[in-house]
C-alpha cells in the first residue's frame, strides 16, 4: 500500500472513529421546540449539493461561545463549549477566556482522539468484521433497499465514484458520506478547540490536563454490540442530516462563531436524530460509552470544584445542554451556575 493510500485510509478511519465518539456518543442535543410546533416534514433529496460555501466560510476573528461559570465558595469552574462541525479555517479569540487564564490554576481539555497508520492497518486486519461488509457482500446487499437508494443518490452528488464506500458497513459508509457533505458546504469535524485553548494556556503558564474521554477499543465495543435495527435508525439520521439538515448545521456553526447562545438553543434537530439517540440509549454498548463520556467529565469537574481554585474546561456543548446533562447534574449537586 503506497503512502498516499495509507494516509487516505488513516484519515477515513480516524474520521469515522471521531464521528462515532462525538457524533453518536455525544449527539447534538439542542432543547426541544414547544410541543405545539409540528415536526418538520421530510424534504426530497436535492439534485445537486447545496451551494453554501460563501455563507459558512467565516473570515476575520470571532469571539466564539460564551463561558458557563460554575462556582461554590472559593471554587470556580469556567466551561468553554466546543461544537462540531464548525466552519473550516475559522479563527476566534475570546478576551473573556484570556482574562480568566490570568488567574487560572489549570485547564482541562479532551485528549485528542488519534490513531496512527500502523494502528489503522492492524484494525483492518483484526477487526475487519466490525468495519467492513464480510462474506463477499457489498453495502447494497446488507443495507435496507430504501436506505441504500437514498445513500446511492446522495453518494452520486458528493463523489464521482459509484462504488465508493461499498465495502464498509452501513454506519461507517454513512459517516464517510456525511463527512463529504460537510466538506462540500465548508464545514469540518477536524477543528480542535482544545488545541487552541491548550496553546493559550501555555502562553499564560497555566498547567494543562488532557482528559481521556474514550479510546479506540471503547468505540469498537460500541460497534460490536450495536444491533442492526439500531444501526439502520442511525444511518437514517445520518442520511437525513445530508438530505435536509445541512442548512441548520451551517446556521449553528455561524451562531457558535458569533457567540449567539440564544440562536444555538433555538435551532431544532430532525426527529430522526432523536430516534437514533433513543435507540443508542436503549442498547448496551453505545449507552455504556455515552454514560462513560458523561461520567468521566462529571467526575473531573467535581474533583476540581472540590479542590478549590479556578479551572477552565473545554467541553462539548451538547453534553452541557442535554436534558439531565452536565449542567443539570452540577445544579443538582448544589453548585451555582451562571450562563453566558
Amino acid at each position: 500500500m503506497n503512502a498516499a493510500r495509507r494516509g487516505s485510509r488513516r484519515a477515513l478511519l480516524a474520521g469515522v472513529f471521531w464521528i462515532v465518539v462525538v457524533g453518536v456518543a455525544m449527539p447534538t442535543a439542542a432543547p426541544a421546540a414547544p410541543t405545539s410546533a409540528p415536526p418538520a416534514a421530510p424534504a426530497a433529496v436535492a439534485d445537486a449539493p447545496p451551494t453554501m460555501l460563501e455563507e459558512v466560510l467565516v473570515t476575520g476573528e470571532h469571539t466564539g461561545p460564551g463561558m458557563w461559570h460554575v462556582h461554590r465558595g472559593d471554587a470556580h469552574l469556567w466551561i468553554l463549549g466546543s461544537m462540531s462541525p464548525l466552519p473550516k479555517g475559522i479563527t476566534w479569540r475570546s478576551k473573556q477566556l484570556e482574562e480568566i487564564l490570568a488567574t487560572t490554576n489549570q485547564v482541562v481539555v479532551p485528549k485528542p482522539f488519534d490513531i496512527g497508520v500502523a494502528r489503522v492497518l492492524w484494525l483492518l486486519l483484526t477487526e475487519r468484521s466490525l468495519l467492513m461488509v464480510g462474506g463477499g457482500k457489498r453495502l447494497k446487499d446488507v443495507m435496507p433497499p430504501d436506505l441504500y437508494a437514498r445513500f446511492a443518490k446522495l453518494r452520486a452528488l458528493y463523489t464521482a465514484d459509484a462504488d465508493k464506500w461499498e465495502r464498509f458497513r452501513p454506519i461507517i459508509a454513512a459517516a464517510f458520506l456525511q463527512q463529504a457533505a460537510f466538506h462540500q458546504v465548508g464545514l469540518s469535524t477536524r477543528l480542535d478547540l482544545g488545541a487552541a485553548v491548550r496553546e493559550l494556556a501555555k502562553k499564560h503558564g497555566v498547567r494543562v490536563e488532557e482528559l481521556k474521554i474514550a479510546g479506540v477499543h471503547d468505540v469498537l465495543d460500541a460497534l460490536k454490540s450495536m444491533p442492526p435495527a439500531t444501526e439502520d435508525v442511525c444511518v437514517d439520521a445520518s442520511l437525513v442530516t445530508v438530505e435536509r439538515d445541512l442548512p441548520r448545521l451551517v446556521d449553528r456553526a455561524q451562531a457558535w462563531a458569533a457567540g449567539n447562545i440564544e440562536r444555538l438553543q433555538a435551532l431544532r434537530e430532525p426527529i430522526e436524530v432523536d430516534a437514533c439517540r433513543a435507540a443508542l440509549d436503549a442498547g448496551a454498548g453505545a449507552s455504556e460509552l455515552i454514560a462513560q463520556v458523561r461520567r468521566t467529565w462529571l467526575d473531573s469537574m467535581e474533583g476540581y470544584l472540590k479542590s478549590g481554585g479556578t479551572t477552565v474546561a473545554v467541553v462539548n456543548t451538547d453534553l452541557l445542554w442535554e436534558k439531565g446533562g452536565l449542567l443539570d447534574e452540577l445544579r443538582a449537586k448544589g453548585y451555582d451556575i451562571d450562563a453566558p
